[in-house]
């Protein structure tokens, strides 16, 4: 059984003992009926009683009840009127015996019929039907009153319906999943709805009922593929899942893929779960609505929660994680993903809950608490979402009702190649629903500040990493994937329509055009694209022995050529930093100097360049080995002061970044950028100026050779006293501290195409900053 130890249960609406098709009644039910048998009861109770006779026969919806394929047990069960009296069924196999108890205290036998239906006729003269509760008795439990959830209408109104029918529900999260209700009359209970279209049946199995669906057999509403039900008495911290008798007669335990929250992996139940945090950031939340972050400073700190201090919950973090980028001064984090997920070893990137945070680390109040707390401290939040392929486990979405439901039925279109898993049926409405859903919920729910969403290239060519026939062109012929475009521009535009102020990243790895242009003039959407191709070739060209950087100075400056082609993210990511690949520090060649010293002269280039900066964890103080995320950051490194020395640049670096438009404000115009001198290839140094919308320069300089330049002439665009704001050769980063310049005077000599100039000694392996004033 997939679901948790029967032994943690609650009320026992079913016994596990108590063997179905065997119940024979007992002295105070009366006498056993059959289907058929209209003999008129004599109910033997000590209380008076209304007159009750056995039900009219039913007999091929209740084989289909108790077979589970019955679309609507309501129809069955419950009370319905008729002509003769009110008609009362109640589906408990493992009883041994039923009683209706009236609003008035009075009790009437239900006869047993077979299969654990118990049911008779009252006769009720007022119009509708008797309010009433069920007295179930089990062996070894004695008796329990509890309410009938068949006496109970749908939850979900003709509005919602309409909406999934047609996958425009933007708030789907507020119709399927599990629901605690308010006061129905007396009762407050759970409503759970699950989208099973080509379901036989579907049974709710949970801590309630030990498991055993049998009582609790969902309806199905309509056309619309949703089964539902209502069940009085079910609170927050039940588990449940879905038992779904497929097509293909095959039952399957399936987690609900709106579940708000999941039981801890490798345990695969989901959780009943309503918010009650109250959020304190209504003043960032204000203030968010009218940025840009276009011309906003945006330098992230990329994050996996679970490693960057092994053991910490999301409450923990929101008091260690929250000093720590504050203190470092970066304006925003970015959460690898943080959606349940089994395989720790993925990341986060093979999600099976698409609302649900990891309970790894606490409740989804815990992780609100998270957000919270990092707004308050002026910090956005940013947050990795993964719409491009889900895993192939069982128990969660992967055929999920005994057909492609999710995935798409073509396996050249619905499994990836790369990482054995399903890619969604992006041309299915209520996948659609599904997916641009999920991101508002965390955008809405949760505060998010933006999605970085995951593997868009994979999404957008039908023949990402397939040859040959292994994949089924477009209707036109062609290699994209029209359904995956037409998501991803209706997932941009209902985000920034809904929610100002927030922004979308996409990683897209190849040369699509216009991934970050609006959708109304054509482009994906996207306010941001990973410049993966600065991150491959600057890190290429650093690699390198500086004795042969002279022959590939090209790949140090080719990102200027489509530099404002897009809204870039510089991305120094996790996936730069694994398999293999080393740390940032170790692909530096050399000694020890030169692998610090070559890493520093990164970090100052990367935040002058155009484009908003994104660091990986411990990147910012020069990580050892490569990042292990059961090992976690290396911390103690930091005992040591090239470490610590790298660390304070980054810092520094962040403090004058924020203070300095021309860093940021034009960092999508081409006026917001000079080349000085590109083309020294020989001496591996290139010179650019950084222009701000408030008229600001800021010079940058960098020789990303061992060897000092000196008496180089850099030519400015003023004369007069130009101060060095930065030197990553300096001595509070354990630089050299060769050729530090407190100041530099520029004289009207032309040079690099500027009126003015300046001589001075470029450090080795430095990057050097240089502002008016």
């Amino acid at each position: 059984m997939s679901g948790p130890n029967s032994a943690q249960r609650a009320s026992p609406a079913l016994h596990p003992r108590s063997p179905v098709g065997t119940h024979r009644g007992d002295s105070r039910s009366g006498p056993t009926t059959t289907l058929g048998d209209d003999a008129g009861l004599n109910a033997s109770s000590d209380a008076p009683v209304p007159a009750a006779r056995t039900a009219a026969p039913l007999s091929h919806d209740i084989d289909r009840l108790v077979a589970g394929e019955h679309h609507d047990p309501h129809s069955v069960l419950g009370a319905h009127p008729g002509t003769d009296g009110v008609r009362l069924r109640a589906l408990h196999p493992t009883a041994t015996s039923v009683h209706a108890v009236l609003a008035d205290g009075q009790r009437v036998p239900l006869p047993h019929l077979r299969a654990g239906v118990f049911a008779a006729t009252l006769d009720h003269p007022e119009p509708g039907v008797p309010d009433y509760r069920i007295a179930v008795r089990y062996p070894d439990v004695g008796e329990v009153v509890l309410d009938d959830p068949y006496r109970h209408a749908p939850t979900l109104g003709e509005l919602d319906l309409h909406l999934i029918n047609e996958g425009r529900h933007e708030e789907l999260w507020r119709a399927l999943g599990a629901h605690t209700r308010g006061p129905r009359g007396e009762t407050t209970g759970t409503s759970f709805s699950v989208w099973a279209p080509g379901a036989r049946g579907v049974r709710l199995v949970g801590d309630f009922n030990h498991w055993d669906g049998r009582a609790h057999p969902m309806r199905s509403l309509g056309a619309t593929g949703v089964w539902e039900l209502y069940v009085p008495g079910v609170g927050d911290g039940t588990r449940y899942k879905y038992r779904i008798l497929g097509r293909d007669g095959v039952w399957r335990d399936k987690a609900d893929p709106l579940a708000f929250a999941a039981q801890v992996p490798p345990e695969t139940a989901s959780v009943v779960y309503t918010s009650r945090y109250q959020w304190r950031d209504d003043a960032w939340l204000s203030e968010r609505k009218t940025r840009d972050w276009a011309t906003e400073p945006m330098s992230v700190y990329e994050v996996h929660l679970g490693s960057w201090r092994p053991g910490l919950t999301y409450r923990e973090l929101a008091g260690a994680l929250v000093d720590y980028v504050r203190e470092m001064g970066f304006t925003h984090v970015e959460f690898l993903p943080v959606a349940e997920h089994p395989y720790g070893g993925s990341w986060g990137y093979q999600v099976t809950s698409y609302f649900a945070p990891t309970s790894r680390f606490g409740s989804p109040d815990d992780f609100r608490m998270l957000v919270d707390e990092l707004h308050r401290a002026g910090i956005g939040v940013l947050l990795d979402w993964v719409p491009a392929h889900f895993p192939k486990d069982e128990w969660a979405l992967a055929w999920f009702d005994g057909s492609p439901t999710y995935e798409h039925p073509d396996p050249r279109r619905g499994q990836h190649p790369d990482w054995d898993t399903l890619i969604f049926d992006y041309g299915r409405t209520e996948v659609r629903n599904f997916l641009i859903a999920s991101a508002l919920y965390w955008l809405e729910e949760f505060h998010i500040d933006g999605l970085r969403v995951d593997a868009v290239a994979s999404m957008i060519y039908l023949d990402y990493s397939r040859e040959g026939g292994d994949w089924a062109p477009n209707a036109d012929g062609g290699r994209e994937n029209t359904d995956a475009l037409e998501l991803i521009k209706e997932l941009n535009a209902t985000a920034y329509r809904r929610n100002p102020g927030i922004t979308m990243i996409a990683e897209e790895s190849t040369a699509w055009p216009g991934v970050s242009r609006p959708t109304e003039h054509g482009g994906l959407g996207f306010g941001f694209k990973w410049n993966m191709g600065w991150m491959h070739d600057t890190l290429a060209y650093l690699q390198r022995d500086p004795i042969h950087r002279q022959y590939h100075h090209n790949e140090v400056t080719f990102a200027m050529v489509y530099a404002y082609s897009e809204n870039y993210v510089l991305p120094l990511s996790h996936d730069e930093v694994v398999h293999g690949k080393g740390s940032l520090l170790n692909k530096m060649p050399g000694d020890e100097w030169r692998r610090f010293a070559g890493l520093r002269s990164l970090l100052g280039f990367m935040w002058a360049h155009p484009g908003k900066q994104l660091l990986f964890m411990g990147s910012e103080f020069g990580h050892g080995d490569e990042w292990s995320h059961e090992a976690g950051v290396q911390w103690w490194l930091l005992d040591h002061a090239y470490h610590v020395g790298v660390r304070s640049l980054v810092t520094e670096l962040n403090r004058i970044y924020l203070d300095t438009p021309a860093l940021w404000s034009l960092d999508c115009d081409p006026a917001g950028f000079t080349w000085l001198d590109g083309g020294d290839a020989q001496g591996n140094t290139l010179s650019f100026l950084r222009h701000g919308d408030d008229g600001s320069v800021l010079a940058c300089l960098v020789n990303f050779s061992p060897e000092p330049h000196r008496d180089r002439r850099v030519g400015l665009p003023t004369t007069g006293t130009w101060h060095e704001v930065l030197n990553t050769d300096a001595g509070a980063y354990n630089g050299s501290g060769y050729g530090t310049h407190a100041r530099v005077r520029a004289t009207s000599t032309p040079w690099n195409g500027q009126p003015a100039s300046a001589r001075l000694t470029l450090p080795p392996m430095a990057t050097v900053w240089l502002k008016r004033g």
